[in-house]
């Protein structure tokens, strides 16, 4: 009987304590598939930010926690140090787009040749719930319990957008982690991400949305659906920059 699928041995073997419904695991699994298909565990070094510093329990692959926001940052440093290496960010929408908002930008105009991945559930999801800058409008969080407001709270941001503009940025895409054919798709997004950093290329950004259905106040299914009919009409799919064209 032919083999289609297999926990990756890049993943430790242990229970996650990800809520229910989470997407932060596949996303886990996806990086984890890429790393052994291209053959470059032993040379890859992931920078965590904060919120997501969880990865390094269950990938295995060699970490470094650095301060909020500060991942693209350090990985710049790593990344000068050690150029043979590849380095990837693994970050939240908050982590990567409000406090690291500065670091991510100069990071894509500097033409850093390293890639990061974020994940972008609408809120702080593992630090309190807040609102975070790619909370859609109206969705409550705890500091907007009555829904984001234009007026009070601006608009939610759209990083690959933003990102696409700039000179320095080489691959920029974005997934979404709701449904096999998506997460297909995430996976060869990021699969093209970590492949321009190997061709020495300049920096490379993967979104990819995902759920978070404890702060969103959401049962798993619904979350899911959130994603489908709420996230992606927002944050549409799809690459914007390869090899340094916009598609």
């Amino acid at each position: 009987m032919e083999k289609v699928y297999q926990w990756p041995k890049l993943m430790y073997d242990r229970k996650m304590t990800y809520c229910p419904g989470c997407t932060h695991g596949i996303a886990h699994r996806l990086i984890a598939e890429v790393m052994e298909e291209l053959d470059i565990a032993d040379r890859v070094i992931g920078v965590c930010g904060i919120g997501c510093s969880y990865f390094g329990a269950y990938v295995q692959m060699d970490m470094i926690g650095a301060a909020h926001g500060r991942a693209p940052a350090t990985a710049c440093g790593l990344k000068a140090c050690r150029p043979e290496d590849i380095v990837i960010t693994y970050q939240g929408d908050g982590d990567c787009s409000s406090i690291g908002a500065a670091e991510t930008l100069h990071a894509a105009g500097r033409g850093d040749k390293t890639t990061t991945i974020m994940i972008n559930n609408g809120v702080y999801g593992m630090t309190g719930g807040q609102k975070s800058p790619t909370t859609l409008l109206e969705h409550k969080t705890t500091t907007t319990q009555d829904g984001r407001q234009a007026e009070r709270d601006g608009y939610p941001i759209r990083q690959v957008e933003i990102l696409a503009a700039v000179p320095g940025s080489h691959y920029v895409a974005r997934g979404a982690l709701n449904n096999p054919a998506n997460i297909k798709k995430a996976k060869e997004y990021i699969r093209n991400a970590v492949q321009a950093q190997m061709d020495n290329k300049g920096y490379n950004f993967v979104e990819l949305l995902s759920t978070c259905p404890t702060n969103w106040g959401l049962s798993p299914k619904e979350s899911l659906d959130r994603v489908t009919d709420e996230m992606i009409p927002y944050f549409p799919l799809g690459e914007k920059i390869v090899n340094g064209e916009q598609v």
